[in-house]
């Protein structure tokens, strides 16, 4: 009773123990700790900065350049070095098949015949109405020189003539038609007609392909298109697994406006058709000797604008992007091209850090330093 009356005569001592008591609570909340001036307080700040600061680390690999060959990748396909459509020169009925599909076949060999109906008759007609025209010549040729022929009607006879020769000659030519034979050497790929069948001039009667020599075709994009000359000596790998060798025949010396590139053509020996043909193939053309690198595909990495590259560093140890050009591929590794002759490549880390970030490199055969991402 006698506190409350004392509060109640003097409020203020209310107020004083209030306030006594928010202080002594505010005051212990720094017992313990230093000021902010204080040396502890001071080293910590140092450190935690010294920490964000640090460099991340990389392995980085000094690679210089060496002198290689270009090997130029197209992917294509086997084609015969000619096809053909073998076409009748003249009506008849067919006679004889003397060629079967897949039969191989020398230059002038017999592909069918048609028969002879009265080709012989109106050869014998033709031959002898040359020679009545020959004889009907000679005897006023000589009539001539004693005047009794005119220009004009020698001129007559010298038409006549003309035209019995060139009867001659449409028979004799009608008579070889009956006759298909192979243009060139190759195998029949298919046969239109049967036995029996009658076919007019101009109708197809057998495909007839050239398999002595085969066509590798591809299609070479623009930037490596320059390298690529006639004459140069490329082999190609079949989808069969055999190795072929021959010649660049052809570069297109205009860019497909579809797809920008262009077309190239490998033409490979094959005297005894045993090579398929229409099959997929990839060619390696030499394109002359250029400085490279070889390294890990694993490098390779992308800039901001998708191109292909690998990161090194400089002098000052900044993280550095090169594009490079893919001009070789080994089964243990890649060659590019575009480095400096002499470049620090980072081997491992090269996914954690940027380009101009300064780093921490380790150098050599070291155990592989993982990069620590700065804070």
């Amino acid at each position: 009773m006698r506190i409350r009356q004392t509060v109640s005569d003097r409020p203020w001592i209310l107020a004083v123990v209030v306030t006594a008591l928010v202080a002594a609570w505010l005051l212990s909340g720094m017992i313990g700790r230093e000021g902010p001036g204080s040396p502890l307080q001071f080293a910590d700040d140092v450190g935690v900065a010294a920490d964000r600061s640090s460099a991340p680390r990389v392995q980085v690999s000094n690679l210089s350049a060496e002198q290689i060959d270009r090997l130029i990748s197209v992917k294509g396909r086997s084609a015969p070095a000619r096809e053909i459509e073998i076409k009748a020169e003249t009506d008849g009925r067919v006679e004889r098949i003397a060629a079967e599909r897949g039969q191989q076949l020398k230059a002038g060999a017999l592909v069918m015949r048609l028969d002879l109906r009265d080709r012989r008759a109106r050869l014998e007609q033709s031959r002898a109405s040359l020679l009545e025209h020959q004889t009907r010549y000679d005897a006023q040729l000589k009539l001539q020189t004693e005047g009794y022929v005119s220009e004009t009607q020698m001129a007559e006879t010298v038409a006549k003539l003309e035209a019995a020769r060139a009867e001659v000659t449409r028979a004799e030519l009608d008579l070889q038609y009956m006759e298909l034979r192979a243009p060139f050497d190759g195998v029949i790929q298919e046969r239109e007609v049967e036995l029996g069948d009658f076919v007019k001039r101009g109708d197809a009667v057998a495909s007839f392909v050239d398999n002595t020599a085969l066509i590798v075709t591809g299609s070479i994009a623009e930037q490596e298109a320059r390298f690529v000359k006639p004459g140069t000596a490329a082999a190609a790998r079949l989808v069969t697994g055999q190795t072929v060798s021959g010649i660049i025949r052809y570069v297109a010396p205009v860019a497909d406006q579809a797809t920008r590139t262009f077309t190239v053509e490998l033409e490979v020996a094959n005297p005894d058709g045993s090579l398929p043909v229409g099959v997929t193939a990839e060619m390696q053309i030499p394109g002359g000797e250029l400085q490279a690198q070889k390294i890990s595909p694993a490098l390779l990495t992308l800039d901001t604008d998708g191109e292909i590259g690998v990161k090194t560093i400089d002098s000052f140890n900044r993280v550095q992007f090169h594009r490079v050009d893919i001009v070789r591929s080994d089964p243990d590794g890649i060659w590019i091209a575009g480095l400096p002759a002499n470049a620090n490549v980072i081997v491992v880390g090269q996914g954690y850090v940027d380009v101009g970030v300064e780093v921490e490199p380790v150098f050599g055969d070291s155990e592989p330093a993982l990069a620590e991402k700065a804070q």
